[in-house]
């Protein structure tokens, strides 16, 4: 790739980062912004960006938490987890070098976008490449293709590591081109979160059977906001489209290359949040919809299931249900897998390799702790557990066909598109065709720039 392809791409992944700190205007939620990602950069080609960048990840891998290394090392392990569920994620780090193993885990959390620009210019240069990361499962396979991951299959046979134990489509997602490129820590899910008490007053019954629909959404609003109540809070935008755009059967690409997804489907959800938001139904621009949530002001509210902690530190009475729907016979949420990938390192042998599987496999194992923070595990060990079976998240445990997962390989660079424009149509300063041709053109862009 060319300096000014490297740069360009390191300049778009600059632009979403400072727009995902800030709360990216309308279009996201401060509590999204660390364990969701906002931006990809394809970073192979330039070595004196690259050498820079990596020199300013080492230097902050040096402010990173240490642990004293195990009888044979440490293992690094960079993760996304800076939001809600962090604590969880450290607490089961912790309990996995309480068994003294021979390796010991270094987590560093970070930010999903500076991950994403980082762990491929570490591999490029070959210094400070962590032995471990987590990944979106929407980014392995464009990391694969560039080549910046080590493939399992070599070493599974050796593991306790295998397919039979964990969810069965957050594990086939990453066979690619003949070989197995993460393994999955959850399946995590876009829900919708519902105060109970405010439910009790002005929900007439509606969630009843499990489903909200957009209708039944607007059938209880007026009573709602008679009382300044906010019927439904409409924040990080990009995976509320992408949960209402696949129920509708929408694809980001008809053929899995060009971006497509400037049709009738995309335009009929967006049409959706006009409706809402004209009626006065949605938070007023500028406020954290899941602030006002915790504090009691809103009466629906989308979020992820990774926020639970929050839930219960506010001492909400709230239940998660499915995310709403158009049509109450085809339900569908917005769905992706934390993946455990091995980011390709020439110098990191066949027994450390080895080591990072014991690690995976003891996180799987022991990701019951993962399930109090609100997450869905991806390990079939938990499924079952009484513990697990009574929390709120359980039922989407059942539920793979309902599970919206993307697959396209240029997904990071669609969605930091729609980052752009989805808030621009949430408070009608645009319409939803443009701003979704817009989005369209933008994607295209980045992937010729990329190749």
């Amino acid at each position: 790739m060319k300096f000014k392809k490297i740069a360009a791409l390191l300049m778009a992944a600059c632009m979403a980062a400072s727009l995902a700190g800030c709360g990216g205007g309308s279009d996201s939620s401060s509590s999204n912004a660390g364990t969701e990602d906002t931006a990809d950069a394809d970073t192979s080609g330039d070595t004196d960006t690259a050498d820079a960048a990596t020199e300013d990840a080492a230097g902050a891998e040096e402010e990173a938490p240490q642990v004293a290394p195990g009888k044979k090392g440490t293992i690094e392990f960079w993760t996304v987890f800076t939001g809600a569920d962090g604590t969880s994620m450290q607490a089961m780090v912790d309990a996995y070098n309480a068994t003294e193993p021979d390796y010991t885990v270094n987590h560093r959390a970070m930010e999903a976008n500076d991950l994403y620009l980082k762990m491929p210019l570490a591999i490029q240069s070959g210094e400070d490449v962590p032995d471990v990361c987590i990944n979106h499962v929407e980014r392995v396979p464009l990391f694969q293709e560039q080549g910046f991951l080590t493939d399992y299959t070599g070493f599974l046979d050796g593991s306790e590591v295998k397919a039979e134990n964990y969810n069965p489509k957050a594990w086939a997602m990453t066979e690619l081109d003949g070989g197995h490129y993460g393994v999955p820590l959850d399946v995590h899910t876009y829900v919708l979160y519902a105060n109970m008490d405010l439910y009790e007053k002005y929900g007439n019954g509606v969630l009843d059977d499990g489903i909200l629909t957009w209708d039944e959404v607007k059938s209880v609003a007026d009573a709602c906001v008679a009382d300044e109540i906010i019927p439904i809070g409409m924040a990080w935008l990009r995976v509320k489209f992408l949960a209402s755009y696949a129920q509708l059967g929408g694809t980001l690409s008809t053929d899995g290359n060009t971006p497509d997804f400037n049709n009738e489907k995309a335009v009929q959800v967006l049409e959706n949040w006009n409706d809402i938001m004209n009626s006065g139904y949605g938070q007023k621009e500028g406020d954290d919809s899941w602030q006002l949530f915790l504090a009691g002001k809103v009466l629906f509210c989308p979020e992820g299931i990774w926020m639970y902690n929050n839930v219960k530190e506010a001492g909400l009475n709230a239940q998660m249900f499915d995310y709403p729907v158009f049509d109450a016979g085809t339900k569908g949420n917005w769905t992706s897998s934390h993946q455990f990938v091995l980011p390709k390192n020439d110098s990191r042998d066949d027994e450390k390799t080895m080591a990072v599987l014991d690690f995976i496999n003891f996180m799987g194992n022991n990701s019951l702790e993962w399930a109090k923070a609100g997450q869905c595990p991806a390990h079939v060990s938990i499924k079952d557990v009484a513990e697990f079976q009574d929390m709120p998240q359980a039922f989407l445990a059942d539920e793979n066909d309902e599970l919206k997962i993307y697959d396209y390989k240029y997904y990071g660079y669609a969605v930091e598109s729609l980052d752009t424009v989805l808030g621009e149509v949430l408070w009608g300063r645009t319409t939803p065709q443009e701003a979704l041709d817009q989005a369209v053109q933008e994607t295209k862009d980045k992937i010729e720039m990329s190749e």
